[in-house]
């Protein structure tokens, strides 16, 4: 059987399959994505807690002497330890990045399905309840606020510049 394409168009070719096609592209894209930098952190995060850990012993031996080179020793270990909350930092916009990266693959499924379904693809509701099926799986205000913006029908580019002035105020825990 051969699947109509816009390679190979034939009479039941649809702009709305190629839509969909190239969309679970993307979404496919980002899942693989995700999937590689978990791994990658995940790897990162067993080799931080296990260099805290060294560090934590190190620090703990030179502080039972009390000589020049000990602590010496101690200001090391305190500097490798600033280094690694720094590092956690970075962790931490990583998590927020595979958050934004996740609803966004959640979102385009959810669009696939609604672009997909003829019964529902012309029906304003399903639209309605497709943006706040997405809008209700956002948990950074940063998601809610583009959203809102991109609704009203701000270009990308002022949602982006916004947001970007926004993010340089939010603070970051360290865990």
């Amino acid at each position: 059987m051969t699947i109509s394409s816009s390679q190979k168009p034939d009479l039941d070719w649809s702009q709305v399959r190629e839509t969909v096609r190239m969309m679970n592209l993307a979404v496919a894209q980002i899942e693989m994505s995700m999937k590689e930098g978990d791994d990658s952190v995940d790897t990162l995060t067993d080799a931080f807690t296990t260099m805290a850990a060294r560090v934590q012993v190190i620090e703990k031996l030179a502080k039972e002497k009390e000589d020049h080179e000990s602590k010496q020793i101690v200001e090391q270990c305190d500097a490798v330890s600033s280094e690694m909350q720094h590092a956690i930092m970075a962790f931490q916009f990583y998590d927020k990045l595979t958050q934004r990266l996740s609803h966004v693959s959640h979102s385009l499924a959810a669009l696939v399905d609604l672009v997909d379904d003829n019964q529902r693809l012309y029906n304003p509701i399903e639209w309605s309840i497709l943006q706040e099926k997405i809008k209700s799986k956002y948990t950074m205000p940063a998601e809610h606020d583009m959203f809102e913006k991109m609704m009203q029908g701000m270009s990308i580019e002022e949602v982006l510049q916004q947001s970007q002035q926004s993010e340089t105020n939010d603070d970051i825990e360290l865990f």
